[in-house]
């Protein structure tokens, strides 16, 4: 598969104040926040570049008073964005205490985004395969490749994500208590050796990846994953995302199978928000992000 990624944005723009129309408990853990679209050619004057989203690209979302964080879009249409957030700490957490009404920042998108979804016509072999808050990022995909595979794979019932997009897929627990007791490599593994993929778009725990990538690199089969880092600037500038000299906020989020050959980092190690580097979890379908 090619790398036809169109050059990743800089938008170092003030954010664009964008009103929230509806919060919606996903499970015991996520929500999803809808905010009504802005006038697009006022948003773009400052730095908002809805149209210029694909999946796998992220914004940065300012919550006044209180800090900004890097989100992905779990779902996107002509009045409304949909960010889903897993509750995990301070920010996260103000996230989903939002009320209809109130007003939240945004600017982007930013970095590449998965690309070559147009190759695949409505998808029927291709695989979504998605790992906690992860299977919100490649969520928007199946609206591009309707008859595309998603597999999830989560702890348990409880934090299991439903947004409508995901609908027919298969999920994985790690305990048994929905779906499929295991994890969504097992999945891989058999349609890989039934040569049923031409290709495979992963976001989620490192260590769900890894299996992924490798299960894929081995089979000959493209893939591309989504990889989570502690990002500040979202430009390039701080260096707080690099891994093995790449900038995932900008030369990623999104990398080949190819590229991730050349970082040994990846599902080994990553920097805390103090830039200290701390050893990866290694459970399948655990959270591995630091608290936001």
């Amino acid at each position: 598969m090619p790398d036809e990624r169109p050059p990743a944005g800089v938008r170092p723009a003030l954010p664009v104040m964008l009103r929230v129309v509806e919060v919606c408990r996903e499970n015991d853990e996520m929500v999803t926040v809808y905010l009504a679209r802005a006038d697009e050619a006022e948003a773009a004057a400052m730095g908002l570049e809805l149209a210029a989203f694909v999946p796998g690209r992220f914004f940065m979302v300012w919550l006044p008073g209180l800090d900004e964080k890097p989100y992905a879009v779990s779902s996107l249409d002509a009045e409304r964005v949909g960010l889903t957030v897993q509750q995990r700490g301070p920010f996260s957490t103000a996230m989903g205490a939002l009320r209809p009404g109130e007003r939240v920042g945004l600017r982007g998108p930013f970095g590449r985004g998965f690309w070559g979804l147009q190759d695949h016509g409505d998808g029927g072999r291709v695989a979504l395969i998605g790992g906690g808050c992860g299977t919100g990022v490649v969520a928007p995909m199946r609206e591009l490749l309707p008859q595309a595979a998603v597999v999830q794979g989560s702890r348990t019932a409880g934090v299991v994500l439903r947004l409508p997009a995901l609908d027919g897929q298969v999920v994985f627990t790690d305990d048994g208590t929905e779906g499929c007791r295991g994890f969504p490599t097992e999945w891989l593994a058999a349609q890989l050796r039934a040569g049923a993929l031409d290709a495979v778009y992963t976001c989620g725990p490192e260590a769900m990846m890894v299996g992924v990538a490798t299960l894929c690199r081995e089979a000959g089969v493209p893939c591309q994953v989504c990889m989570e880092r502690y990002m500040k600037c979202g430009i390039g500038v701080c260096g707080q995302c690099e891994c093995d000299g790449r900038r995932v906020c900008v030369e990623g989020p999104v990398f080949t199978t190819e590229e991730l050959a050349e970082m040994p980092s990846f599902g080994r190690r990553r920097r805390d928000k103090a830039g200290r580097i701390i050893v990866l979890d290694s459970c399948p379908s655990g959270s591995q992000a630091a608290p936001s």
